[in-house]
């Protein structure tokens, strides 16, 4: 028997922003600060700051919008940040309660109950809350036994999941609820020009279990790579109150031309290695499920991959639709187009980030016979 993700869930918010809207909200907010700051730019104290286009949104990164929490709190120029009530401790929080969404539908499309599970893990780069773990809320809500917990890596969250629901599988639980749930927005400087279009809101939810008779992608091979750098960074922390640290500074800052020059070649490196230790070809992966941070990546890795010629629908684009989602977009990727891989073809899964992180697993499709398949996404 193998060990194979049987199943996934999706869940987004219904309200979304275009590029032009979110450029016409930072555009005015920019024409405000610079005529209110109009003497110290002029005395070389500060920068102006610059203003945007979709145009130049779209080129450097792939994105056309992203699904938000809410959006009139982002759009508006006098707070650019989402409005959010503060919710009571006995009210389920919001991480959990998307979390709970995205696992119902996960569990469905697995076949599976809350009496099947042993093992909950929330993976993500966005905890609502330090403790008690959100994961042991999910849990909770849906009636889960066993243990569950919280973990961050990230961008690379999820394939860093996948590695801890893989060995939880192989140590005796029967299967692992995992959990991306990334509400980014809270996180994300709407005042930057770099920065204020790369995320969205969403959350995904997978199920792994030891399986030979259903549907599902079998786990072959997983490679997890971690090295220190401060290219994507979040100074957000419990020590910022006693530090009496600057607030504006505790957001989600990156240098992406580094992380761009440094990343790409790494996580090509890491899956052709992959490969050649399983004896595949480029050739034979059928989709690569590639990290949906930015599109002009995606392609140079596949690139690197695969050879210069390769056909970039081997490497599937979502955050086309849903932005940069953390560590969700693989698994967004993977549940939107899993029907284009048929039974004994080959894919990867690929996540790279802040750490710098990076986590990829090797995948083969397999397809149950005992049944006609009503669902692409019961695999």
């Amino acid at each position: 028997m193998g060990i194979r993700i049987t199943g996934t869930g999706l869940f987004h918010p219904t309200e979304s922003i275009s590029n032009e809207e979110l450029v016409e909200s930072l555009n005015a907010y920019v024409e405000q600060y610079n005529q209110d700051h109009a003497a110290q730019i002029e005395a070389g104290e500060i920068e102006a700051l610059r203003g945007s286009s979709p145009e130049f949104i779209e080129k450097a990164s792939g994105i056309k919008s992203r699904y938000v929490v809410e959006k009139s709190g982002i759009l508006d120029p006098a707070r650019l940040r989402p409005r959010l009530q503060e919710r009571s401790n006995d009210e389920l929080s919001l991480q959990a309660e998307w979390g709970v969404i995205a696992a119902k539908q996960a569990m469905e499309n697995a076949g599976v109950t809350a009496e099947d599970i042993d093992v909950v893990i929330l993976a993500c780069s966005n905890m609502q809350r330090a403790y008690p773990a959100v994961a042991i809320e999910i849990q909770s809500a849906l009636g889960i036994q066993g243990y569950a917990y919280d973990m961050n890596v990230a961008c690379s969250a999820a394939t860093f999941g996948l590695k801890q629901a893989y060995d939880a599988v192989k140590c005796g639980a029967r299967r692992v609820l995992l959990l991306n749930v990334e509400i980014t927005s809270g996180h994300l400087d709407y005042r930057t020009r770099d920065a204020h279009f790369i995320f969205g809101d969403v959350a995904t939810a997978s199920i792994i279990e030891e399986t030979e008779t259903k549907s599902g992608y079998e786990i072959l091979d997983i490679h997890l790579f971690t090295q220190f750098s401060n290219n994507i960074r979040n100074n957000f922390g419990f020590l910022n109150r006693s530090e009496d640290a600057v607030v504006d500074d505790k957001l989600f800052r990156q240098d992406g031309r580094k992380v761009f020059k440094e990343v790409c070649p790494l996580v090509a490196k890491i899956i052709t290695a992959q490969l050649e230790k399983l004896e595949l070809t480029p050739e034979q992966v059928k989709r690569f499920w590639l990290h949906q941070a930015n599109a002009n990546m995606n392609e140079l890795i596949l690139k690197l991959v695969v050879g210069k010629d390769a056909d970039l629908d081997r490497a599937p684009i979502i955050l086309d639709e849903f932005a940069n989602t953390s560590s969700a977009g693989v698994i967004i990727a993977m549940h939107r187009t899993g029907e284009q891989v048929d039974d004994g073809e080959y894919a990867v899964i690929s996540s790279f980030g802040a750490g710098y992180s990076v986590g990829s697993i090797i995948v083969q499709k397999h397809i149950a016979r005992t049944y006609a398949l009503t669902d692409s996404k019961k695999y």
